[in-house]
């Protein structure tokens, strides 16, 4: 049995996320400043997406009204002041290290016909749907995207990194994966095709570098980039473990619900730090386990719990729904091209792309899309706790 990789408990970068209240972003700003020194940059000024924190005290994502800073202990100490007396300041917490959620290459071939379409495809029906994803914009958060990937010819690519010194060009791979479940190609050169929305136009952002690693700051710039763009999905297979009864992060909690408020549908995986086999369920991770960022769990070809997918084990964090997450085929970086990979992040793009073919074929954004998601899903002989509403189904 191949050993998918945990997601890991990756620490605190020493930069610091500030929460401002709603519609509050230019009175917060001038808080920061007033009361501890912090100049931050917004980045509705930036001409880059990347920012080099060395060179400025911090950045101000104006959609999401959050600041991402430097603080030293006193400037620290300041803010923390402002945050427990009435005004736009709401919230200070650290900023969080963050992970690909990934997984070593399957080693069993399957005992299901892939001449045509991959499994994924098939468990979810996108075979057997008319909608395409034309004119859906769908951001994938992750390592970036191989833009010379002779599957993608011809395709609508919009890219942008977020990794300081290094451009979108996916040097791990994960990226590259991703984006081909959500919107890779249903007749590719290379047959089986893989790809959910497979009109859909593809917006890559690199929040994770090529070693697979990033940070919130990151994360929630590329994000707050998605919303600029109107993407109404946002899929992102990455994040940090938690424990049982650790807190959700209320500024990603905001983060997500101020995305809602401006048509985006953010949708994670739920990780991979179970061991099912062994009789352990790890919680949720970090940020899947927001209430309201779509928390995606595993299954396998035969409808079973991925052994490694995450799953509901207090009041804090929950899965919302399963999707095919266990030897995955899907586009790759040359040399390789394509690859079979596992993991709740191989999960999260066939409910992306499923979501996107959701929002063409009738609209729903947002909650509204969260909600036919859910109601349109495959009811699993599974505790909810696992599968949520269980399997996603496209349209």
């Amino acid at each position: 049995m191949t050993e998918p990789q945990d997601t890991q408990h990756g620490g605190t970068t020493g930069r610091y996320l500030v929460l401002m209240e709603d519609h509050a972003v230019d009175a917060g700003t001038r808080q920061m400043g007033d009361v501890a020194g912090i100049r931050a940059a917004s980045n509705a000024d930036t001409e880059d997406a990347e920012v080099d924190f060395q060179d400025t005290d911090g950045l101000v994502l104006r959609e999401l009204g959050i600041a991402v800073v430097n603080a030293d202990p006193d400037q620290l100490a300041a803010l923390d002041r402002a945050v427990h007396e009435p005004g736009p300041l709401s919230l200070v917490e650290p900023e969080r290290r963050v992970y690909a959620i990934s997984a070593l290459p399957a080693d069993e071939p399957l005992a299901v016909d892939e001449s045509q379409f991959t499994w994924g495809m098939q468990a979810v029906r996108a075979q057997l749907s008319q909608a395409t994803g034309e004119g859906i914009r769908v951001a994938v958060l992750d390592t970036g995207f191989d833009v010379n990937h002779p599957d993608f010819a011809g395709r609508s690519v919009t890219t942008s990194s977020f990794i300081q010194g290094e451009d979108v060009q996916d040097g791990h791979g994960h990226g590259t994966h991703c984006i081909g479940t959500a919107c890779g190609p249903r007749d590719p050169a290379q047959k089986p095709g893989y790809g959910m929305a497979y009109k859909s136009e593809i917006f890559a952002g690199k929040v994770l570098s090529n070693r697979g690693s990033g940070t919130d700051g990151g994360i929630l710039a590329g994000i707050a980039w998605a919303i600029t763009n109107g993407c109404p999905i946002v899929s992102m297979s990455l994040g940090a473990a938690t424990r049982p009864g650790d807190p959700y992060s209320r500024t990603y909690e905001s983060a997500a619900n101020r995305a809602m408020a401006q048509g985006t549908l953010i949708i994670a995986a739920a990780g991979n730090e179970s061991r099912r086999q062994n009789g352990r369920i790890n919680p949720v991770g970090h940020p899947a386990n927001c209430p309201s960022i779509m928390a995606v769990g595993a299954v396998d070809v035969n409808m079973a719990m991925a052994w490694f997918s995450c799953g509901t084990v207090d009041e804090i964090g929950q899965v919302d729904i399963v999707g095919p997450g266990v030897d995955v085929y899907s586009s790759w970086p040359a040399p390789l091209g394509h690859n079979r990979i596992s993991g709740t992040s191989m999960a999260t793009p066939h409910v992306a792309g499923i979501a996107a073919l959701i929002a063409q074929a009738t609209g729903a954004r947002a909650w509204e899309l969260w909600a036919r998601l859910s109601q349109i899903a495959r009811r699993l002989p599974l505790p909810s706790t696992d599968v949520g509403s269980g399997l996603v189904q496209a349209p």
